[in-house]
């Protein structure tokens, strides 16, 4: 007797197969997606971390410049105060007579020591006077105009009178020296 054929075997044979490779493919697309989804996560947590860095370390150059800052600059305020001891003492020294150098010798010796040791002070801490000549040119960086006049055999812009020596704090300009100047016109 013959056996009926029965070739349904081999078509669930083919969809069992085909359903194993759609899960087959789902299971790798799945795992592919997760995968480019871990690696954009890396990239954004990469991102942040080099920006953080970037940051700290902005943050530690802004810090050294201002602890430099405050090491060479953090002393303006009170130098500044101490110019006008520094001026009252020069006025002093130039208002002396001989007469009075003769009879107060040793107290003008004092002021000119105390002088000295102020300038000293200065230095040390970075303070220089900034003193121009009568005849130098006017530089609005370093000088402060206090008046204007003309003077004959002067240019315009030379200076013709120094009111008050100005100071620099290393780099920095703490008092402009206060000038007057020549406006001769040009003939």
């Amino acid at each position: 007797m013959a056996e009926p054929k029965n070739e349904d075997f081999l078509d669930d044979i083919a969809e069992v197969e085909a359903e194993e490779l759609a899960e087959e493919l789902s299971e790798i697309s799945s795992e592919e997606a997760e995968l480019d989804a871990l690696r954009a996560e890396r990239d954004q947590y990469k991102d942040r971390f080099m920006r953080a860095l970037a940051d700290a370390e902005n943050s530690r150059k802004r810090g050294d410049k201002a602890r430099r800052d405050a090491e060479q600059y953090g002393g303006s305020k009170l130098a500044r105060d101490m110019l006008p001891v520094y001026d009252n003492m020069k006025r002093a020294l130039e208002s002396a007579t001989d007469e009075q150098k003769e009879v107060s010798a040793a107290l003008i010796e004092g002021v000119e020591l105390t002088m000295r040791a102020l300038l000293d002070v200065f230095s040390k801490h970075g303070i220089r006077v900034v003193s121009p000549e009568v005849g130098d040119r006017f530089d609005p960086q370093m000088h402060e105009a206090m008046f204007e006049a003309p003077l004959p055999g002067t240019r315009a812009g030379d200076i013709i009178q120094v009111s008050a020596e100005g100071f620099m704090l290393h780099d920095r300009l703490l008092r402009p020296a206060q000038v007057g100047v020549s406006s001769m016109p040009a003939s």
